[in-house]
C-alpha cells in the first residue's frame, strides 16, 4: 500500500496546476493560487501538517498563496538555487533533498524559463524515482518560454533558450520513462504556445511526443523552434512577478477593503473622486442591454483574471466592481489571483440597483448574425475580427481585419472614428470585451455581432481559410 497521495488542483480560468501531496502525516504543496483556505481545509480533514511550500519558480501569471500559508502554517517556502527573496525563504541547491513522512522530494535546478526555475523529484518510500512536478519548465506538449526573464536574468532569449535546452536533456529526459510528469500549466497558459489539454503524462509519452524533446534536436534547432511564434507576453506578468518576489498584503486586507458594498449614490461618488476603473462582470448579453456608462465588461464566465491582468495591465488601477448579487467575494478572489488589488467596493444590489435610482445607463449597438448578413457588403463592409490570429488563419470572414483583443490597446489608436465597422469573436464573450474597451475610449462607430463567428458560419456571409498577409495586425 502506498504511504504517500498526489493530488493535482487544477484551476481552469489560469490553466494552472497546483499540487498537494501528504505522507505519514505531513504535507506539501507545489505551486499554491493566492487564497489558502481551500488547502487549509485539505490539511485539517487530512490531520496533517503543512511542512513545505515547493516554489518552482518567480511566476508571472498568478500571484502565488506561498506567503500566506507560510505564515498560517509555519511551512518552509522552498525555491530551486539562485531565488533570491524579500521573505523568508529557502534557495535549495542542485539535487537538495527534503523528507516528507515515508517520501523524498529532490531538487533538479532546470534554469531556461527562468534562472530559478526548478523541478521537484518525487522519491518513493524505497527511493524510486515516482513523480516530477516541472512547473514552466516542461509542459504536456510543450516547453516553458524563455523570453519572459531576459531582463532579470541579464541573458538574451536565445542565450535562456540554450540553457533550457541543456537543463532539459540533463536533468528530465535521463529519468525513467515510467516517472509521472506534473506540469504547472495546461492548454491556454501564456507561459507557453502549444500545451495539450491533457494535464498529466509521463516521461517516455513526452519523449515519443513532445516536439521540444525530440532525441536527435540540436541546440540550435531547439532554440529557432521554442522561440518560433512566441507572442508578446501579457503586460501584467513583470507586476506578479515582483509581488511573488517581494511580498504583497494578505488577502484578509484585500477582502476587508474590497468586500464593502456602496449604493448607486456611493459608488457614483467614489468613481468621481477615485478615478476607478468600473468592471462589470457580468453575462456578456445581460452588460450588452444595460451598463453603468464607461464600465469595463470582463464577464467572471470566462477567461476572467488572465483578460483582467492583459487589458487593464496595472494592478494598482483602482477598481469597482459590478457583479451578479452573490458573486462579489469570488470576482475580488479571481482578481486577487493577478495581482489586481486595490479594489474600492462593489455596487450593492447589482446592475439592479443602478437601473431603479434613475441614473443614466448605456448599451452596445449589438446585432444577429442574420442581420449582419443582410448588411454585409462584399469590398465594402470593414469587419474586425479579435479572435486570436490562429482563429483567424483556420477560417475568417473574407477581406476581414485580424485584430485580436489581447492588442487592442495598442489597435485602437488606428481607428477611424467615423468609419462604421463590425466588430466579431468566436462566440461573443471577446466582442463584447471590445465593444466595452472603445465605448468607454468615445469610440461609437460599430456594431457588434451577437454570437461571434460561431454564428456568422451558418449565414451565407463569404468566407475564406486563405490568409491573406496585408489583412493581418503588424
Amino acid at each position: 500500500m502506498s504511504t504517500f497521495k498526489v493530488e493535482q488542483i487544477y484551476t481552469g480560468c489560469l490553466a494552472h496546476g497546483a499540487y498537494y501531496i501528504i505522507s505519514n502525516g505531513e504535507a506539501a504543496i507545489i505551486d499554491p493560487l493566492r487564497e489558502t483556505k481551500p488547502y487549509l481545509e485539505r490539511l485539517e480533514k487530512d490531520s496533517v501538517k503543512l511542512k513545505y511550500i515547493f516554489e518552482t519558480h518567480f511566476h508571472a501569471d498568478f500571484v502565488s498563496g506561498h506567503l500566506d500559508l507560510s505564515k498560517k502554517t509555519g511551512a518552509t517556502i522552498v525555491y530551486g538555487p539562485l531565488a533570491q527573496c524579500g521573505f523568508d525563504c529557502l534557495s535549495a541547491s542542485d539535487g537538495q533533498i527534503f523528507e516528507l513522512g515515508a517520501i523524498k522530494i529532490k531538487v533538479l535546478h532546470t534554469p531556461g524559463h527562468t534562472m530559478e526555475s526548478s523541478c521537484f523529484l518525487l522519491l518513493d518510500e524505497n527511493g524510486k524515482e515516482h513523480a516530477v512536478f516541472t512547473g514552466d519548465t516542461l509542459f504536456i506538449g510543450d516547453v516553458g518560454r524563455p523570453d519572459l526573464a531576459q531582463k532579470a536574468a541579464n541573458k538574451t532569449q536565445e542565450e535562456l533558450a540554450a540553457l533550457l535546452y541543456h537543463s532539459l536533456r540533463k536533468q528530465i529526459m535521463t529519468l525513467p520513462d515510467d516517472v509521472i510528469v506534473y506540469p504547472g500549466h495546461g492548454a491556454g497558459s501564456a507561459c507557453g504556445k502549444n500545451m495539450s489539454k491533457e494535464t498529466v503524462s509521463t516521461i517516455g509519452e513526452q519523449k515519443k511526443t513532445n516536439y521540444a524533446l525530440r532525441a536527435n534536436m540540436t541546440e540550435q534547432e531547439f532554440i529557432k523552434e521554442v522561440l518560433e511564434g512566441l507572442t508578446t507576453p501579457p503586460g501584467y506578468f513583470g507586476y506578479n512577478v515582483m509581488m511573488n518576489k517581494q511580498g504583497y498584503k494578505s488577502l484578509e486586507e484585500v477582502y476587508k477593503q474590497a468586500l464593502k458594498g456602496l449604493t448607486s449614490y456611493e459608488f457614483e461618488a467614489v468613481a468621481e473622486s477615485s478615478g476607478a476603473l468600473i468592471l462589470d462582470t457580468r453575462n456578456p448579453n445581460d452588460f450588452a442591454k444595460g451598463f453603468i456608462p464607461n464600465a469595463i465588461n470582463i464577464g467572471i464566465d470566462g477567461d476572467f483574471a488572465p483578460w483582467v491582468g492583459a487589458l487593464i495591465v496595472d494592478v494598482k488601477q483602482p477598481i469597482l466592481l459590478v457583479c451578479e448579487p452573490g458573486r462579489e467575494e469570488e470576482v475580488v478572489t479571481r482578481l486577487s489571483r493577478v495581482g489586481f488589488d486595490n479594489v474600492f467596493g462593489y455596487l450593492e444590489g447589482g446592475f439592479e440597483s443602478w437601473l431603479k435610482s434613475g441614473k443614466e445607463i448605456d448599451t452596445v449597438n449589438r446585432i444577429t448574425a442574420e442581420q449582419f448578413a443582410k448588411e454585409f457588403q462584399k469590398g465594402v463592409t470593414k469587419v474586425v475580427d479579435v479572435r486570436k490570429e490562429s482563429e483567424y488563419a483556420a477560417e475568417h470572414v473574407e477581406d476581414a481585419y485580424s485584430m485580436p483583443l489581447a492588442y487592442i490597446n495598442d489597435w485602437i489608436k488606428n481607428l477611424q472614428p467615423n468609419e462604421p465597422i463590425y466588430i466579431h469573436c468566436a462566440g461573443g464573450y471577446r466582442s463584447m470585451i471590445a465593444a466595452s474597451i472603445l465605448q468607454s475610449r468615445g469610440y461609437r462607430n460599430f456594431k457588434e455581432i451577437e454570437g461571434g463567428f460561431n454564428a456568422i458560419a451558418k449565414t451565407n456571409v463569404p468566407k475564406t481559410d486563405y490568409v491573406c498577409q496585408s489583412k493581418l495586425l503588424s
